[in-house]
């Protein structure tokens, strides 16, 4: 029996700086991998975020796409493949709505396992996506390129789909853009930031007497 649930971080929309064009953005909550490096540590507990039910999570995404367009779905984290029962239940769910409705959006997913191991271990869960971005965060490696965080991590395209909106992209120089926005009074920085660009942000926001707790950078 498939999950008709899963634990979720956030959802958000619209999300311009993961992936082609406009976007919702779905961040799943739970990690194993846990990056050194890693801006995103709120989503590492797989005791935080909240249990949401798939079907009220699709509705949301239709309504946002009837709101104001959307041109794929990026699906991140924590660590997606940390619940491969939830993520199977969801991509049928938005692969059935993409054959039913007639849209054309990408699915696009990111992941710290080895692209080796989710072939071995998931590859009926990576027929189901149209592009991927495996492999663990590397603080010690160079930064990587468009939508990527350091030079190991690829830029897979698994379907035609795929190909037609990321083979140009797969080697793109890094154009490293990262969104606002202000949800339930909190900030969310949603994009792959440059190295120490957090650093910097604190100490703008200190000079002008404004001091961020909580990061999701640090514990």
């Amino acid at each position: 029996m498939k999950a008709t649930a899963l634990r979720l971080n956030k959802a958000h929309y619209p999300v311009t700086t993961l992936g082609h064009g406009r976007r919702i953005g779905l961040w799943l909550q739970g990690c194993s991998i846990r990056c050194k490096g890693c801006v995103s540590m709120d989503t590492w507990d797989t005791a935080g975020g909240g249990e949401v039910d798939i079907a009220v999570l699709l509705a949301w995404c239709e309504e946002k796409a009837r709101e104001g367009g959307m041109d794929g779905i990026t699906l991140s984290g924590g660590e997606p493949f940390d619940q491969p029962r939830a993520l199977d239940a969801l991509l049928d769910a938005l692969l059935h709505w993409r054959e039913c409705s007639g849209r054309v959006f990408d699915l696009l997913c990111y992941s710290g396992y080895p692209l080796g191991t989710l072939a071995a271990r998931h590859a009926a869960l990576l027929a189901k996506l149209d592009a991927i971005i495996p492999e663990p965060y590397a603080d010690r490696l160079a930064e990587g390129g468009l939508w990527r965080g350091s030079a190991n991590q690829p830029l897979v395209p698994l379907t035609a789909l795929g190909q037609q909106r990321y083979a140009g992209q797969a080697e793109a120089a890094a154009e490293k853009r990262m969104q606002v926005a202000v949800e339930g009074g909190k900030i969310w920085m949603i994009g792959i930031p440059r190295r120490e660009d957090m650093a910097r942000l604190e100490a703008l926001c200190a000079a002008r007497g404004l001091h961020l707790d909580q990061v999701s950078w640090r514990r």
